[in-house]
C-alpha cells in the first residue's frame, strides 16, 4: 500500500512539473522540410490504432500525429485538384473526392476516377488546423453528370446583398459544369441541367473541355479557362452560368490539363500542367519545363491569343521533389498577406498501405512578385506552412477541426457543412495544434451523443496531461460539461481521446 501511494505521489509531482513547463513556454512541435518521403511508420507505431488491415478505413498510422507535419492537410481523407476562396476571414478549400474512389475499390484497387461523383470541402483560419465540412453531393444535386472532378471557385456580392459562390467542375472529361450557393459550404444547387461547356459549345474546338479555372477581374467580369491537351478561355455571362461570346485559344505549349486563373492588377495569370512528352521541339526563350510540371502565362487582353506570354514553370512534378510521380494540379492563393500554393501528392496512400494512386491535398508558402509577374519556384514539403494564429479554446470548435487524427472518421450530421467524429475501433484520437489559453479554464463542454467517454489532454513537451474527462450517454446530441482537473495556461497542443463505438462527437469548448 505504501509503495502504491508513492507511485501516485510521483505521478502527481510529474503532472505539476509538466504543467509548469506548459505555463512557462509554448509547446513546440518538431518539424523539418524533407526533400524525400521517409517511412514514418517506425516513429509513429506507438500511436497506432489497431484496425482491420483488410479494410483500412483509416490510415494504419497517421503521418502527422507525432511528426508535427502540416501535410497532408487531412490524414484520414484522400482529396486532390485544389481550389480555394476566402470568406469572412476564413479560407475554404475544395477538391476532387478521391476517397469516394478508395471506398469503392478498396486499398488494393486503382484510382481510375470513375466512381468520383462528389467534391470535398475543408476550411481553415490558421493554415494548420483544418475543418472537414464533408462532401458536395454533385451526383444528387446535378444527376445529369458523369463524374465531378477538379473544381474552381469564385465569389461575388450581388444585388440581393448576398455573397454568391460559383463552383465550376469537370464533368468527367466531357465538359465543365457549375454549381451555385450563397454560403461557401452550401447548400449547393445546379442552375443548369447540363454542362456549361462541352465539346459542342460554339467555338470551343476542344475535345476535352474540362479542368476549369475561373476568376473575376476588377471590372466584375467572370472568366473561365478549360481544356485538356488544348487551352481555351472565355468570358462568362453576367449571370456567371453562361458564356458571353466565343472562346479563344491560349497557345499553351505542351499543354496537358489543370487550368487555373488568377488576376493581379490588370493582368490575367493562367496556370496549367505541362504534358509528359519530350521537349525536343522547345523553341521559346524560356527555361524548358520539366515533364508534368506547372507553368504559367500572362495577358492583359485574354481573348487575344497572341497577347499571352509564357513565363516559366513554377512547381515540379511530385516525383522530382522526392515524392511519388503523379499528375499535377495547383491553386495559387493570397491569404492574410501570404501567398500559398495548394497541390496534391500521393504520400497518404502509403499510410493506408495502398499503391492505388490515391491523392491527398497539401499546401506550402510560395514567393510571388505580383508587380514583376514572377512566380518563384515552389516547394513541396511535409512540414507545410507556419500557423497564422492560435486556436481559441473559449470559442466553440468543431470536432472535425483537426491537425492530426488516429482511428477517427467523420460522417455528415444532416446540418449543412457539419460532420460528426466517430471511431471504428475501441479508441480514436483527434489533435489540434497551437491552442492558446490566456486564462485558466474551469469547465470543459462537449456536444455529443451515444455512449462513451471523451478525454481531453494537453501536451507539454514530452508530458501528456489529462485535463478533463466527459462521460456521454444520450441518444440525441447533447451538451455535457465537466470540471477541468488540470487548468492550462499558455500555448499548447490538445488531443481528444474518444472511447465508445456508438459515440458521435460534434463540438467542444472551454469556459
Amino acid at each position: 500500500m505504501t509503495r502504491f501511494k508513492m507511485i501516485g505521489f510521483n505521478l502527481c509531482i510529474m503532472c505539476i512539473i509538466c504543467s509548469a513547463s506548459l505555463i512557462a513556454k509554448p509547446s513546440n512541435t518538431v518539424s523539418c522540410i524533407l526533400s524525400t518521403i521517409e517511412d514514418s511508420v517506425p516513429s509513429e507505431k506507438t500511436n497506432a490504432v489497431v484496425i482491420d488491415s483488410a479494410s483500412l478505413k483509416v490510415a494504419a498510422v497517421s503521418p502527422k500525429w507525432s511528426s508535427g507535419h502540416g501535410n497532408p492537410l487531412l490524414d484520414f481523407h484522400f482529396c486532390a485538384d485544389p481550389t480555394a476562396v476566402e470568406y469572412n476571414g476564413r479560407l475554404y478549400v475544395y477538391g476532387t473526392n478521391d476517397h469516394q474512389q478508395y471506398d469503392a475499390v478498396g486499398r488494393w484497387g486503382r484510382n481510375t476516377y470513375e466512381h468520383i461523383k462528389m467534391l470535398t470541402m475543408i476550411s481553415t483560419d490558421d493554415m494548420v488546423n483544418w475543418t472537414y465540412h464533408g462532401e458536395i453531393h454533385t451526383d444528387s444535386i446535378a444527376p445529369w453528370i458523369v463524374n465531378s472532378w477538379a473544381p474552381s471557385v469564385v465569389k461575388r456580392e450581388e444585388a440581393d446583398g448576398k455573397t454568391h459562390f460559383y463552383l465550376y467542375f469537370s464533368n468527367s472529361g466531357v465538359g465543365t459544369g457549375v454549381l451555385t450557393a450563397t454560403s461557401p459550404i452550401g447548400p449547393w444547387s445546379s442552375p443548369l441541367n447540363k454542362s456549361l461547356v462541352d465539346a459542342q459549345t460554339s467555338g470551343i474546338d476542344c475535345k476535352v473541355p474540362f479542368d476549369p479555372g475561373a476568376v473575376i477581374d476588377d471590372q466584375g467580369k467572370g472568366w473561365l479557362a478549360v481544356g485538356g491537351a488544348c487551352a481555351r478561355i472565355m468570358r462568362l455571362g453576367e449571370d456567371m452560368v453562361s458564356i458571353d461570346g466565343q472562346p479563344s485559344p491560349i497557345q499553351a505549349v505542351h499543354h496537358f490539363e489543370a487550368n487555373e486563373l488568377n488576376y493581379w492588377d490588370g493582368t490575367y495569370i493562367y496556370t496549367y500542367n505541362t504534358d509528359w512528352q519530350k521537349r525536343d521541339d522547345w523553341s521559346l526563350d524560356a527555361p524548358v519545363p520539366s515533364t508534368c510540371s506547372m507553368s504559367y502565362m500572362t495577358s492583359r487582353t485574354p481573348l487575344v491569343t497572341e497577347s499571352w506570354k509564357y513565363h516559366h514553370h513554377y512547381l515540379k512534378n511530385p516525383g522530382e521533389c522526392g515524392f511519388d510521380y503523379s499528375n499535377n494540379h495547383t491553386h495559387l492563393h493570397k491569404y492574410r498577406g501570404h501567398w500559398y500554393i495548394f497541390y496534391h501528392t500521393m504520400t497518404l496512400q502509403h499510410d493506408f498501405l495502398s499503391e492505388g494512386g490515391f491523392r491527398n491535398l497539401c499546401v506550402d508558402e510560395i514567393e510571388i512578385d505580383e508587380k514583376g509577374l514572377d512566380i518563384h519556384m515552389g516547394e513541396m514539403t511535409l512540414e507545410g506552412p507556419a500557423q497564422l494564429q492560435s486556436l481559441n479554446p473559449y470559442e466553440q470548435q468543431e470536432a472535425e477541426t483537426t491537425a492530426a487524427t488516429q482511428g477517427v472518421l467523420f460522417e455528415e450530421s444532416g446540418k449543412v457543412g457539419n460532420t460528426l467524429a466517430y471511431i471504428i475501433d475501441d479508441v480514436g484520437k483527434i489533435k489540434v495544434r497551437g491552442t492558446l489559453f490566456n486564462k485558466p479554464p474551469k469547465r470543459f463542454i462537449v456536444t455529443a451523443k451515444g455512449k462513451g467517454t471523451i478525454e481531453v489532454h494537453g501536451l507539454a513537451g514530452d508530458c501528456d496531461l489529462l485535463v478533463a474527462t466527459v462521460n456521454i450517454d444520450s441518444k440525441e446530441l447533447k451538451s455535457v460539461k465537466t470540471k477541468v482537473v488540470l487548468p492550462l495556461t499558455g500555448k499548447a497542443d490538445l488531443y481528444f481521446v474518444l472511447k465508445g463505438k456508438t459515440l458521435k462527437f460534434d463540438n467542444w469548448t472551454f469556459k
